[in-house]
């Protein structure tokens, strides 16, 4: 590893003015920069603590210019850590990450700090405070009551141990993931083994072995072709290869990706279950999903439960009725072996192709990111007023690729700025998408700081001079993230704790993202975002009536698929014995038998991968996207009652759903956020109609 001894003065990870210095930024920089920021902050708490004065500029004030450093420290460090992934970097993450934590641990854990935001909360300076204001009051005592602040002695060292190794396990669980993605790769030399695979396919394939072989020169119509496990190659590999034992052995790797050899994460689960069970015991929860529920819109378990069964009784009629088509089509193609788990993708892109008649490659022509982007951006300005411009080459980037916008409001004045990074790069840059903020909206030194996101997406780089041209569910995953970014984009409030995305509970971070899915089954949206990367034509009407068509394609199965993740990670996390005789795997075998109208795959390790609850937010909150799903379509359905083609009424609503949804951030709770847009609390009405789960 680089030697860390570095002069500070030129580190740029300490300059906290303007974007950070992504382009100056080396892995050297980050031991003695976290340092830094964590040495005077340790200095300037122990200071507070020392003369604690109950008023709001005495005492939240200071707490919050303390992040101001770590904002320009530790965030680009973790950003990196996703987009830019090495291994001198790693070294240098888990080197700090011990250290940031135990500082993060004893500022919540502090005593005093707490007794002064209790003491100001009921104070009479409280009473007159802001509701944003006494929200954040609120959610940092809850904070550091779930942070063991009222632990003393060997119950508040362990619960900081706990704390210490939970951050590190879910590092080294999302490494494994990233690393186990990357070994595998898989060969086809032989040109009748690529017979149906999608032209993209063939290119990114051919692309991939050209990167990854060195001076090797493949082509698209000769090959060699390199299948990975990174989304853009195994998704169409598995919906198109007709060469049903390669279709098996790509599935196999990917369902057991991180569950062997050095890169093994079962043992990580276990240890991951029992730690999370202990922490919320010492807390005085009987789980962690009461512990996690504590935090979040759904009252308790219970509540979860019941949407759960309502959306199951549903959708699960319709769900076996998908798989009963599937065999009739592969019988019908004739293929006589039983449906094997690496057969359901290929057999259900067939049968959408024939009733509905396209593929996913005659839509992906219409779709090159240039026009999708100006469609998204024509959207956004429709219904919440505000223009987005191209300001490549005014901010520091991490990657040739990555893109840099402006957002303005209607009287052209900035208000926010994004990154966006759109291309899959599996051999640095974990898979998925994400939005995830770069800088916070807040004042500092009488100036108001605007907010920065970044928008990272795995789409298909650009072959030669034609843009990336993206499918129908890029489109979506493309609009969902912006969703999220508008609600940190759009904030108005001053706040940092409570802007944004932060402060709001996690069941309802989603309701945004979801909602902007929506637009992309508009038809002037959708044809209007199009534009053949020939000829420039928008999408005939007749993909559209198609497209439109197949919306609710297979959406039992969809719908079950959720709901077994969802209830996998409730189980794990409530009644789930870590020192019991059930495994972890066999508590989601169990729920996949109830939930699945397919027999469970007996060599599979989804767990393994299951990032979302090991290596993220996501721990007893994964129902969070159904959850926050509802809520998202009946929001969509103000729009579908007052005409989604009445141009007036949708910029009025718009209008409120940015004053509402988007502004409000976790200022107040979404319960009440979510009244003041709809004028009532949601139902699931909208979400079954939306998913065709209704006769």
């Amino acid at each position: 590893m680089p030697d860390q001894s570095i002069d500070l003065g030129n580190n740029p990870l300490l300059d906290t003015k303007g974007l950070p210095r992504f382009n100056e930024i080396k892995t050297e920089h980050v031991i003695p920069a976290v340092r830094h920021v964590l040495k005077e902050a340790e200095a300037k708490f122990q200071k507070l603590e020392e003369n604690i004065l109950p008023t709001w500029n005495d005492l939240l004030k200071p707490l919050e210019q303390m992040e101001v450093p770590f904002e320009y420290v530790w965030s680009p460090v973790h950003h990196l850590l996703g987009v830019n992934n090495s291994d001198d970097l790693r070294v240098a993450h888990e080197t700090v990450l011990p250290e940031v934590v135990v500082l993060g641990m004893r500022m919540l854990q502090s005593r005093p700090v707490y007794d002064g935001v209790k003491k100001l909360l009921d104070s009479n300076e409280g009473k007159k405070l802001s509701e944003p204001q006494k929200r954040i009051l609120e959610l940092k005592i809850r904070d550091a009551e779930h942070a063991g602040v009222a632990l003393d002695g060997e119950a508040r060292n362990r619960f900081v141990q706990i704390e210490m190794e939970l951050s590190q396990i879910a590092t080294d669980f999302s490494n494994h993931v990233l690393d186990a993605t990357k070994a595998f790769e898989l060969i086809v030399t032989n040109r009748e083994d690529t017979e149906g695979w999608p032209v993209t396919l063939l290119q990114l394939a051919a692309q991939s072995y050209s990167q990854y072989k060195g001076n090797a020169s493949a082509t698209p119509e000769e090959g060699p072709w390199r299948i990975t496990l990174d989304a853009p190659s195994f998704v169409p590999f598995m919906q198109h290869s007709r060469h049903r034992d390669q279709r098996e052995v790509v599935y196999r790797a990917f369902s057991r990706r991180a569950s062997e050899g050095q890169l093994d994460n079962i043992g990580l689960i276990e240890r991951t279950l029992k730690l999370r069970k202990e922490k919320a015991q010492l807390l005085g929860f009987s789980s962690y999903a009461e512990l996690s529920l504590a935090e979040k819109m759904a009252p308790n378990v219970a509540a979860v439960e019941n949407m759960s069964d309502e959306l199951r009784t549903a959708a699960k009629p319709y769900a076996v009725k998908d798989l009963d088509e599937l065999k009739v089509i592969a019988a019908e193609w004739g293929q006589k072996e039983p449906l094997k788990h690496w057969d359901l993708a290929f057999w259900a892109e067939r049968l959408r192709e024939e009733r509905f008649d396209y593929t996913d490659e005659e839509l992906r022509p219409y779709f090159p990111l240039p026009r999708v982007l100006e469609g998204l951006f024509g959207l956004s300005q429709r219904l919440f007023g505000i223009s987005i411009e191209p300001a490549d080459g005014e901010a520091p980037i991490w990657h040739p690729d990555v893109r840099y916008f402006i957002v303005c409001d209607r009287d052209h004045v900035q208000i926010a700025s994004f990154y966006l990074d759109p291309y899959s790069r599996p051999e640095e840059k974990r898979g998925g998408a994400w939005m995830d903020d770069c800088l916070g909206r807040r004042w500092i030194n009488g100036e108001l700081r605007l907010p920065v996101v970044h928008l990272c997406c795995n789409g298909i780089p650009p072959v030669g001079d034609r843009p990336s041209l993206m499918s129908f569910s890029e489109v979506k995953t493309l609009f969902h993230e912006f969703g999220h970014g508008l609600q940190s984009m759009l904030t108005t409030v001053d706040f940092p704790d409570v802007a944004g995305l932060s402060g709001i509970e996690w069941d309802a971070v989603e309701l945004a993202s979801q909602f902007m899915e929506n637009w992309c089954y508009h038809k002037p949206t959708l044809m209007g975002m199009s534009g053949h990367v020939e000829t420039g034509e928008r999408l005939p009407e007749d993909l559209f009536d198609k497209i439109s068509a197949a919306r609710t394609y297979r959406s039992g199965s969809l719908v079950m698929r959720q709901l077994e993740f969802g209830n996998t990670d409730m189980e794990l996390h409530h009644r789930y014995d870590p020192d019991g005789n059930e495994t972890a795997f066999d508590v989601h075998r169990r729920i996949e038998e109830e939930m699945a109208v397919f027999p469970p795959f007996e060599d599979g390790r989804f767990l393994c991968s299951f990032v979302h609850i090991f290596g993220g937010g996501y721990a007893a909150g994964y129902y969070s996207y159904k959850w926050a799903e509802v809520l998202s379509a009946d929001a969509f359905a103000a729009f579908e009652e007052v005409g989604l083609d009445n141009e007036v009424a949708i910029a009025n609503l718009g209008r409120r759903f940015r004053d509402t949804i988007l502004a409000m951030g976790g200022s107040r709770p979404p319960m009440e956020v979510f009244k003041d847009f709809r004028g009532r609390e949601p139902n699931t009405e909208a979400l079954l109609r939306h998913s065709g789960l209704v006769d």
